[in-house]
């Protein structure tokens, strides 16, 4: 096996790996649950068998992140929906492969029609084929059924807020610092090729960006969860100020990243057409690349001394080889440079007019030509956000 392959499975297996650990606790939560479920439907309901109780208590805790105290409502009134159509429907009709069809149509036309969410559609469904196929009713309804649901729902809340809560500081870190890898690499590699005078490898950190929006992705998806978590687990009310920090890092974050494209766009074209890069503009990335390694170990404490510190010498450098004269690309760079610096300020809980304060101090207000336009020539789009923006940057 080639070295190349060998280093292409290890990273496939760290990634899993990196996975797995994003999810190790809900995975222990389903378990517990589950079991917990099945021990209380068959103990204090006397249900031999209540496979709905478990099956309640591992759909509401399912693997995705975010919103499970409302998935868990459209659990409850999906299964009643579900349970409800299919013991009346068998019961009149029979059971058979044309009769779990018939319940699974009217299960889900009758809960579109009363205005329930996909998550209750899918749910009544799958109830109503359940009823039909694990036990079909021949005396009359089977209301321990609905029980069940309701034992197995109100279990995995239990579990989720007070005996396994997740701790949202480390899940969302745990993402976030994937999502600031994308941004300290995209620096270190536009500042090598710059000194070295390697279009090529701007060219991949460029590309590496652009890999990298999946990253951000995570990290915006995983929120919901720590905001949730810290919201209905007593023992993780404490977790507020610290998950809050990261919700408003999350959009500077992602402001960075998109200026940090336009700025290695720029780059590409600099060495393109052969305009000077200067030391001071090399140092400036390697500094904005540590200022953004410092906010990645340090978010969770919330005060970032070293990285504001970091952030305006870069700035001030930037300056410096503007100063010294750049090309019209340069000129871009070193724009780009002062809109991350006062991103990455943001992402330290400097308010953003404060932020863009601090900058033009650093970096002083060298005129127009610090108007930050992409390599196509048009201005940098700060109102084209994915996501509601604070404004422009620095």
């Amino acid at each position: 096996m080639s070295t190349q392959r060998v280093g292409k499975v290890r990273g496939a297996l760290v990634e899993r790996w990196r996975q797995l650990r994003a999810v190790e606790i809900v995975v222990v939560q389903s378990a517990v649950a589950a079991a917990l479920a099945w021990f209380l439907a068959a103990e204090l309901v006397g249900n031999p068998q209540p496979v709905f109780a478990p099956i309640a208590a591992m759909v509401t805790l399912g693997i995705s992140s975010g919103q499970r105290l409302r998935r868990a409502v459209e659990l409850v009134l999906g299964v009643t929906a579900g349970i409800a159509v299919g013991d009346g429907l068998i019961y009149l009709i029979g059971t058979g492969s044309w009769q779990i069809g018939v319940g699974a149509v009217l299960a889900m036309t009758v809960t579109i029609l009363a205005g329930g969410s996909a998550g209750v559609v899918s749910q009544a469904a799958t109830s109503s084929v359940l009823v039909a196929t694990l036990r079909p009713p021949t005396e009359g309804i089977y209301f321990t059924r609905l029980i069940d649901a309701l034992i197995g729902g109100t279990v995995a809340l239990a579990v989720m807020a007070l005996l396994l809560p997740v701790n949202p500081v480390t899940v969302v870190s745990r993402v976030a610092r994937p999502a600031l890898d994308v941004l300290v690499d995209s620096l270190t590699g536009t500042a090598r090729g710059l000194a070295e005078r390697d279009q090529d490898r701007v060219q991949e950190a460029l590309a590496a960006l652009t890999r990298g929006e999946e990253k951000l992705d995570e990290f915006y998806d995983v929120l919901p969860e720590g905001r949730e978590a810290a919201t209905i687990a007593p023992l993780r009310w404490r977790s507020r100020a610290a998950l809050q920090r990261y919700v408003k890092a999350a959009e500077y974050l992602e402001r960075a990243v998109r200026n940090a494209r336009v700025l290695t766009r720029r780059a590409v074209t600099l060495l393109r057409d052969d305009e000077p890069a200067p030391a001071e503009l090399v140092a400036s990335l390697c500094g904005l690349a540590e200022a953004a390694r410092v906010v990645q170990r340090d978010l969770r404490r919330g005060s970032l001394p070293k990285a504001s510190k970091l952030v305006c010498h870069a700035v001030e450098q930037a300056s410096v080889a503007y100063r010294q004269g750049l090309g019209f690309s340069g000129s871009v760079v070193v724009a780009q440079v002062r809109a991350i610096g006062t991103d990455l300020l943001g992402t330290t809980g400097l308010p953003h007019d404060e932020a863009e304060r601090e900058v033009r101090r650093a970096g002083g207000r060298p005129g127009d030509s610090f108007e930050a336009t992409d390599s196509g020539g048009t201005a940098n789009p700060t109102g084209a956000n994915r996501r509601p923006d604070h404004g422009g940057s620095g």
